[in-house]
């Protein structure tokens, strides 16, 4: 297996796509990446919940709508038996139901197929994002379900957040990347990824969803 520049073994990536001209496009994509190693491919969800098994990967491309089983379902499965794995949803479906089912089952990320590369990229190295329009819709759903309260309760209790934090945190809502962020907000893109690190502590969250999610509960978004 190669190595990367800095030693760290290349992060296990499989991916999970009925359209075998669709999977091989992301294959040939991430293969140019050294620090990404495709150990895995699966045309349905019940190829890849046996394969997650066999070949144990950190990060999950998982289309939603396959053959025998579908990704929603395939993503239960898998985290049940792999809780670290990170899935992220690729897909070209964005309706309400099916995206907020997705995110439900454990999924980190949800992007559209027409994202850009290097959104597809930056997700499965970590920065867990939602394309625009899921986080709308995701933030629709929570808005209509609950109502902003005082964050009273043992688990809500968190380190107040600075004028700037507050201002990221709007924008990661949104579903805005660091990059973007950066150039809104005038910041190196490192000082935004470092500045969301924090927040994301402060809030004792582990995805840019909860994020987005925790927030319109506490009344910030």
């Amino acid at each position: 297996m190669p190595g990367t520049e800095t030693g760290k073994p290349p992060t296990r990536v499989m991916i999970v796509e009925d359209q075998q001209l669709i999977r091989r496009a992301f294959k040939t994509m991430l293969s140019l990446e050294p620090d990404l190693d495709v150990v895995a491919e699966a045309g349905d969800g019940l190829e890849a919940v046996r394969l997650a098994k066999l070949t144990r990967p950190e990060v999950i491309l998982m289309d939603l709508q396959m053959p025998r089983l579908g990704g929603v379902a395939a993503t239960r499965q898998i985290l049940a038996e792999l809780p670290d794995t990170r899935v992220v949803v690729l897909t070209t479906f964005d309706t309400d139901e099916i995206v907020l089912d997705a995110l439900s089952a454990g999924a980190v990320a949800y992007l559209l197929k027409d994202a850009a590369e290097a959104d597809i990229l930056a997700t499965i190295r970590g920065e867990t994002r939602l394309s625009p329009s899921v986080a709308a819709t995701v933030i629709g759903a929570v808005r209509r379900t609950h109502r902003p309260e005082p964050t009273t309760s043992a688990d809500d209790r968190v380190e107040a957040l600075t004028e700037r934090e507050e201002a990221i945190l709007r924008l990661v809502s949104a579903g805005r990347s660091n990059k973007e962020i950066a150039r809104e907000l005038d910041l190196a893109e490192g000082t935004v990824k470092n500045y969301v690190s924090r927040i994301m502590d402060k809030l004792n969250v582990r995805s840019r969803t909860e994020l987005a999610i925790k927030a319109v509960r506490a009344g910030r978004k």
